[in-house]
């Protein structure tokens, strides 16, 4: 035989017993030729045991109509991402991720390779995680309406916007930049709604990866494929309640389509059912990125976007309501006094200047580390001052105009730079004037008429 292929036959055999993934290949009889030790471990078999045997001589409750390897090799059409459910040797519950393909040589199939990566820890600690969030909720403190600080004109639309969404039945959307409290909105909404007896239910979509989501989701029934188990879903198990999907343009586009069926026909159907379950399930969906950009970009499906989005909400940024950051200091140091067992007093105006200058990209959630990052620096009873700021913002300095130049990113956009620019501008002259339209005309040297326009397009208010 030729050297080389002897070679290249190692080197292949060695690249699989290495995989973490599982790896079987039958023959064109469903005789197993290839067993690594990773599958091995995972269904609690010697490699030794397997080899020229198929599935249902060493897997005795599996029949050839239950086994993926054994339907590829009839029918010749692959499958991919299967999920599957079923006890091991060890006696232990086993879930898995399997792609089975076939290998066709002038459209016969010679033989199946099968890939199986084990989600068994996954699963549960993703379970687990969604049993720890919706148990117990009297000893759990969740966020309310009250826990939503501002008196800017356009939080305060917001807030009220929500309350009368926690009012109904109808699927929200929640559209903020990261950090801008997305959560809290949600958590509001479901707990100051008509709904906060019964079960709420948070899901990372990016978390889970959606073979798994998808079983997660809707449940599985016995009867697809091997070992598949009788297991309630999240919706059963959030029924009559709330169900909160975070970065929802995360999912896969066909689960996208299979919740889509759901908000429009209120029913599942567990995967391996052939029965529909009737479901009373409140979908609140977020969105960090803008709605728009995504269905461009073919992330979220258009039909889906419209039937979440019954109720849109946009939550501004911290950036577009600097007149609340002196709301949220006073509470951050109310809080991380207690927390840290401190006595600080407040915070002088020249940080608090600093701060409301300052642009937040990462929101509220920035805000409340930098107060935490300086109290800890503090000492007790005394007033916060730069000297216990981080320099990127106690000393925040502009970039000459080589630094800028060089800083300057591949998706750079000049007009939305340029308009960041004169919002920033007016924002400062306004505030500083009060809320004095002709002063901040004259100093600015624009028209009042010119200034109005900006002021309502950049939705600026002297707060």
């Amino acid at each position: 035989m030729d050297s080389n292929f002897l070679n290249a036959e190692k080197i292949l055999q060695c690249l699989i017993e290495n995989l973490d993934e599982g790896i079987q290949i039958v023959d064109c009889d469903g005789k197993t030729i290839y067993y690594n030790r990773a599958m091995g471990k995972v269904e609690g078999i010697e490699p030794s045991k397997v080899l020229g045997k198929k599935v249902n001589e060493y897997l005795v409750d599996v029949k050839d109509d239950d086994s993926t390897l054994m339907n590829v090799l009839k029918t010749g059409e692959k499958i991919v991402d299967l999920i599957q459910h079923y006890g091991n040797e060890y006696k232990q519950e086993v879930t898995t991720i399997n792609t089975t393909v076939p290998v066709t040589i002038d459209n016969k199939v010679y033989a199946v390779i099968e890939i199986a990566k084990d989600m068994t820890q996954l699963k549960e600690l993703t379970e687990s995680i969604c049993k720890l969030q919706n148990s117990d909720k009297k000893s759990h403190r969740h966020y309310t309406f009250n826990d939503i600080y501002g008196d800017s004109p356009s939080i305060k639309s917001v807030i009220e916007k929500a309350k009368k969404a926690s009012m109904s039945n109808s699927s929200v959307l929640l559209y903020a930049e990261t950090g801008s409290g997305k959560e809290v909105f949600s958590q509001s909404i479901h707990y100051g709604g008509i709904r906060k007896d019964k079960p709420f239910i948070p899901i990372n979509c990016a978390a889970i990866p959606a073979p798994l989501l998808e079983g997660m989701l809707f449940g599985t029934e016995k009867g697809g494929f091997t070992g598949a188990e009788n297991k309630k879903g999240l919706f059963q198990e959030a029924n009559h309640g709330t169900i909160l999907l975070d970065e929802v343009n995360s999912l896969e586009p066909y689960l996208q389509s299979k919740l889509l069926r759901v908000l429009q026909e209120g029913n599942i159907r567990p995967i391996g059912g052939n029965k529909s379950i009737d479901i009373d399930v409140r979908i609140i969906a977020t969105l960090n990125e803008e709605p728009e950009k995504l269905i461009e970009s073919g992330k979220l499906r258009k039909d889906f976007y419209y039937r979440l989005g019954v109720l849109r909400i946009d939550i501004p940024a911290l950036r577009d309501r600097k007149g609340d950051i002196p709301v949220f200091v006073e509470k951050l140091i109310e809080k991380y006094n207690k927390i840290l067992m401190k006595n600080i007093r407040g915070i002088d105006e020249v940080m608090m200047a600093k701060l409301q200058e300052y642009n937040w990209p990462g929101n509220i959630r920035e805000l409340k580390n930098v107060i935490e990052a300086a109290i800890n620096m503090a000492d007790n009873n005394s007033v916060l001052t730069e000297n216990y700021f981080d320099a990127r913002i106690s000393n925040k300095s502009c970039l000459s105009a080589e630094e800028f130049m060089e800083n300057i990113g591949e998706n750079f956009q000049l007009e939305d730079y340029i308009g960041d620019m004169e919002k920033r501008i007016i924002e400062k002259i306004f505030r500083k004037n009060k809320g004095n339209v002709s002063k901040t005309s004259r100093e600015l040297s624009i028209s009042r008429q010119n200034l109005q326009y900006k002021l309502k397009r950049y939705k600026i208010t002297s707060l």
